[in-house]
């Protein structure tokens, strides 16, 4: 999603300019040429790695035969470090300069991968204000360009859906794992709050790589729920009063959409052991950590059961002035992302450094 925002943002600034690599649905859409597919690299954990392993070592073969045989101007990475930092490896070797674009998390844990960073990166770009800090602490130049979700998002559209009082909304996520181990769980939840507010209509709101036949195997079949397409996701997830999301991206776009959410996730016991022993934050929710308090409440493993997801919506539903604490409380979060335009500023940082000036008619205001 991101990558095709940045894309189409080179191209508006630079016309002519091509692309190849690691593509999604709308990366394709935007007319990249794919190498491999990013649905490929859908896993999340240690474990869930290892059983992933032999693909994922196929993957980089694939990539470092490309790199070599088509020898782009600059290679763009975003996120996913344990697999880019491998792809940045090789590329320098191949004297092809790496951008970064979205800073992965090493703030959060593993915080010496920013000697990996100075040696390999040409240039990172950030798109949250307080990585800006913890780079500089490290001796680390590095650009923000505020976040790309602001241009995702219809604002104006947004302001005028009002939630509606008795829907729900679950997100499971997008990664086969997570919607494997949280999907019956939601489903168990539904089922008790229907119970106890038989009202209440409920919406699923599937990711792109999933299909609602699988959704609707995973799903409890006595628990009445509408599975609703990708498309048009951000009106979907304001029209819900509340939402119960897997960990991620989703949880922060909800919070910028003003929509109170309980987070959830649960992995491995062996992955989890291993987080919690190197992870450094308090939140693992983006809206609670850059507003750094537990706005969203952040149920992991055990606590991400039916009966515990159940309780603390039914307790919601039961306060609608905690609802609206919740709420006024996001409010400050849109105005520390910056403006829009994020992925116009991240391309004319690219070909600058490239020393490709922009095309003079783009304005870094309105992308």
């Amino acid at each position: 999603m991101h990558a095709a925002l940045l894309f189409k943002a080179l191209q508006a600034a630079c016309p002519g300019l091509r692309g190849l690599g690691m593509a999604g649905p709308e990366l394709r859409a935007a007319g990249l040429e794919p190498v491999a597919a990013i649905e490929s690299l859908s896993v999340m954990g240690f474990t869930e790695v290892l059983a992933q392993l032999p693909r994922i070592l196929g993957l980089l073969r694939r990539i470092k035969r490309t790199l070599r045989e088509r020898r782009p101007d600059a290679l763009v990475l975003i996120d996913a470090p344990d697999f880019n930092f491998r792809v940045a490896r090789m590329a320098c070797a191949l004297g092809i300069p790496v951008f970064y674009y979205i800073s992965p998390k090493i703030w959060a844990w593993r915080t010496r991968r920013v000697e990996f960073i100075r040696k390999y990166v040409r240039r990172m770009i950030c798109i949250f204000p307080f990585e800006v800090e913890f780079y500089k602490q490290r001796g680390l130049d590095v650009e923000y360009v505020g976040n790309p979700l602001l241009d995702l998002i219809d604002w104006g559209r947004m302001a005028t859906i009002t939630p509606v009082a008795a829907r729900v909304g679950f997100m499971p996520g997008s990664r086969k794992k997570e919607i494997r181990s949280l999907t019956p769980e939601f489903g168990c939840a539904g089922r008790l709050l229907r119970e106890r507010f038989p009202a209440l209509e409920f919406v699923l709101l599937r990711a792109p790589s999933v299909s609602e036949e699988e959704l609707r195997a995973l799903w409890p079949a006595d628990v009445a729920v509408e599975i609703l397409p990708p498309d048009d996701r951000y009106a979907r997830m304001r029209s819900c009063r509340l939402l119960l999301a897997a960990s991620g991206t989703a949880t922060f776009e909800a919070a910028l959409l003003g929509t109170p959410t309980i987070v959830a996730y649960k992995l491995s016991r062996l992955t989890f052991a291993l987080a919690r022993r190197v992870v450094r934050v308090k939140h693992i929710s983006l809206s609670n950590l850059i507003l750094d308090e537990r706005i969203f409440p952040e149920l992991l493993q055990q606590e991400a059961d039916g009966p515990n997801l159940a309780s603390h919506v039914a307790a919601w539903l039961q306060d609608p002035q905690a609802l609206e604490r919740v709420v006024a409380k996001l409010a400050p979060l849109h105005g520390l992302l910056g403006r829009r335009g994020a992925p116009l500023r991240a391309a004319q940082v690219i070909l600058r450094e490239l020393g490709i000036e922009p095309a003079p008619h783009v304005n870094s205001h309105h992308p």
